[in-house]
């Protein structure tokens, strides 16, 4: 297996190499570089002391070796990697050479590669917090955010608000950088690097601007959601960020239109940045499809860079995770419409943990050898499913991870469209045939009469636990339910299909255990209910247990609305799946799925394990010849072989073997091919499905259905 590895890798990058060495038709000189969607990203997030080592020669032969197109680099906010001449802006003592800077991104240019430079006005030095303490943060308790020696800020204090703008504006004077990237943006009320929150910022200049927006109020306290001055505060918050992302998007294009801002928000930026971390269990494999997924669908005019973050944690920053879960998050990146990105400490010179070295050379070889067929993508997806936010934590995010966890293995196709978005992509929305709302509370009323358009018009609701929960009206009218009891704890209780032949898959099994939430909820008469619930019974030895009647409650209801069927779920159907994979209650989710569309099942079947990721996209090649075709060349298999995964390790994946496809296609391939072979595929071609056979799968695989 590894000599087929050295033969593959070798093959990719000898025609990397061949391909960087022809000269192919350029751009027009006014499209925007990064909207090719081609970057191939490298961040060196430099510790100051690195300052002193940085060398312009190491950085550019260290890139090229890697095949990358892109570098971010540290050049001020925090401390200035060059000589500022703003007294404001403190200088890293440790800058050895005064062009080092100028040196870098004059030779990355030379090479063909970008610069971004990297912002973080999260924090200042304390010799400037001594000079104007009321540029910086104050909690509740009158106390200050101290990392070492440098001193969290208020972004509507005159730092953030004025100073920071001449920061930028002294940069893209002196330097002929490509992007911006902004890290850290925004309200800085948890330590992150010492997992402590602090409070909502208390500083004067907050207190004044908030009084000015809300119309005299007084900045909360507490953050609570039952408080209406704390959701006054919700939107200035989000007033305050977008407006100071407003005017840094102004400043940028009014100096030079060609330079990207990047960072993790999407108003007025260019480049939506997102992350793949390692930082909690249980680990999450698709971490970068799930965020690329979301940010591409909720987003689709925006280009997205997901970045595969090298350390284990903020507490371990100088040890890189393990090289199989890097590369699966790199080929996850190419599947969903991101390109490359990965951001490491310090630069490649020296480095701590060199282990995913290969893998990094390896993958942004094939992505350069290949690109023409990347970053180009239209769904086949006819599932929608909805994201508590951009960044979903706690327990929102296990249910909706647990649903992501049940859909890929099952191979089934499916869109991530963020809560807040829904009114915005409203006509988009139309094309989906499933939409599942995974324990989403609340939405904005107009999101709520998005639903009722489409479940009008055809579209299926599936939601679950407390979904919909603060719009009662709504919960009524969609799903035919009221609650009784939202939330009750469900150790003990069961759930039967017993007499219910949709369940197919819970053949055999007449009471399946439950835990987490059960919601207890009054339904309907046009309501048809399923999965009876039944009572925790007597616990005790073996001799006395029984007892387990029926509560007279239902966990799924299926309800007539419009043109659709709609279901409600009120469990944590997700959350289980999610922390404890037991395959019932998957198997809940993909009956109930097939009850109300059995054609989504059908689009893509495949004898593959559950453990290989499948995403089928609609593809344009990627080229300035293409720029303004409106079809599509033909579609696009991509295969992550998460074998090697086995819950809290990543080994390397076991090879797979005859692997048996059957797509469904609106036309028949002229050919189909594997990217980085040279021998054809054989296929049959009947009734609108393809039909064919990979020999073998390793690591990650592209077949390239063409038209």
């Amino acid at each position: 297996m590894m000599c087929r590895f050295i033969t593959s890798v070798l093959a990719i990058l000898l025609t990397a190499s061949a391909l960087m060495a022809q000269s192919p038709k350029s751009w027009p000189a006014d499209f925007p570089w990064w909207k090719i969607n081609n970057l191939r990203t490298i961040q060196f997030n430099l510790p100051a002391t690195e300052a002193a080592t940085l060398n312009a020669d190491s950085v550019v032969a260290d890139l090229k070796r890697c095949f990358a197109n892109t570098l971010i680099i540290n050049i001020g906010g925090i401390m200035a990697f060059y000589p500022t001449q703003l007294d404001f802006h403190y200088r890293n003592p440790y800058l050895r050479s005064e062009t080092v800077m100028k040196d870098i991104i004059d030779q990355c240019h030379l090479a063909g590669i970008k610069v971004m430079v990297r912002f973080d006005f999260s924090r200042i030095h304390e010799s400037i917090f001594k000079a104007h303490p009321d540029w910086c943060y104050l909690s509740p308790k009158g106390e200050r955010v101290y990392n070492t020696d440098m001193v969290v800020v208020s972004i509507n204090a005159p730092y953030v608000q004025q100073k920071a703008f001449d920061i930028i504006a002294e940069v893209l004077d002196t330097f002929p950088i490509d992007g911006i990237f902004l890290n850290m943006p925004g309200y800085q009320v948890n330590n992150p690097y010492e997992g402590v929150y602090h409070g909502i910022d208390q500083n004067e200049h907050d207190q004044k601007r908030f009084a000015e927006y809300s119309k005299g109020l007084a900045l909360p306290t507490k953050e609570d959601k039952t408080d209406p001055v704390f959701q006054k505060y919700l939107a200035f918050k989000q007033y305050t960020v977008e407006d100071w992302t407003k005017r840094l998007h102004e400043l940028i294009k009014s100096k030079n239109e060609n330079v990207a801002l990047c960072t993790y928000m999407d108003e007025y930026v260019d480049i939506i940045r997102h992350e793949s971390q390692t930082n909690s269990l249980p680990y999450w494999p698709y971490s970068a499809s799930d965020n690329v997924n979301n940010a591409i669908h909720t987003f689709p005019h925006h280009t997205i860079s997901n970045a595969s973050i090298q350390q284990i944690s903020f507490q371990s920053r100088y040890n890189a995770v393990e090289p199989n879960e890097v590369r699966i998050r790199l080929y996850e990146n190419i599947a969903n419409g991101s390109g490359l990105d990965l951001s490491m400490m310090g630069d490649m010179q020296d480095y701590e943990d060199e282990r995913n070295y290969k893998v990094i050379r390896e993958v942004y070889g094939f992505h350069k050898a290949h690109e023409k067929y990347f970053g180009r993508y239209k769904t086949t997806a006819k599932i929608a499913l909805i994201a508590p936010g951009s960044w979903p934590s706690g327990l929102p995010m296990q249910e909706y991870r647990g649903i992501q966890l049940m859909l890929k293995e099952a191979h089934l196709s499916y869109d991530i469209i963020e809560d807040a978005q829904l009114q915005k992509r409203a006509e988009d929305l139309k094309k989906y045939a499933l939409i599942l709302l995974p324990d989403i509370t609340f939405l904005p009323a107009a999101s709520v009469e998005v639903l009722k358009e489409l479940s009008r018009n055809g579209t299926h609701l599936v939601a679950t636990n407390r979904s919909l929960s603060d719009h009662p009206e709504a919960l009524r009218e969609l799903f035919g339910a009221k609650t009784t009891q939202m939330e009750t704890e469900g150790s003990g209780y069961y759930l039967t299909p017993v007499h219910q032949p949709m369940f197919r898959r819970l053949a055999g099994q007449k009471m399946i255990m439950w835990k987490f939430n059960l919601g207890k909820y009054d339904w309907t008469e046009q309501t048809q209910k399923q999965l009876p619930i039944l009572a925790k019974g007597r616990p005790g030895p073996p001799e006395i247990i029984g007892g387990h009647d029926s509560t007279g409650y239902y966990a799924l209801g299926l309800h007539p609305y419009g043109k659709a069927v709609n279901a409600l779920l009120p469990v944590n159907l997700g959350r289980l799946y999610y922390l404890h994979g037991y395959q019932e209650h998957k198997n809940i989710l993909l009956d109930l799925i097939d009850h109300l569309d059995p054609h989504l099942s059908k689009a893509i079947q495949t004898n593959a394990p559950d453990r290989v990721e499948v995403i089928l996209q609609e593809f344009t090649e990627n080229t300035p010849a293409a720029l303004t075709k409106k079809t599509t060349d033909g579609l696009i298999l991509h295969l992550v072989n998460l074998t090697g995964f086995s819950g809290n390790t990543y080994f390397e994946p076991l090879p797979v073997r005859n692997l048996t496809f059957r797509l469904k296609a609106s036309f028949k391939p002229s050919k189909i091919q594997q990217l980085g072979k040279s021998k054809a595929i054989p296929f049959t071609y009947t009734n609108d499905t393809v039909q064919f056979v990979l020999p073998e799968l390793e690591a990650f695989t592209g077949i390239i259905l063409t038209k």
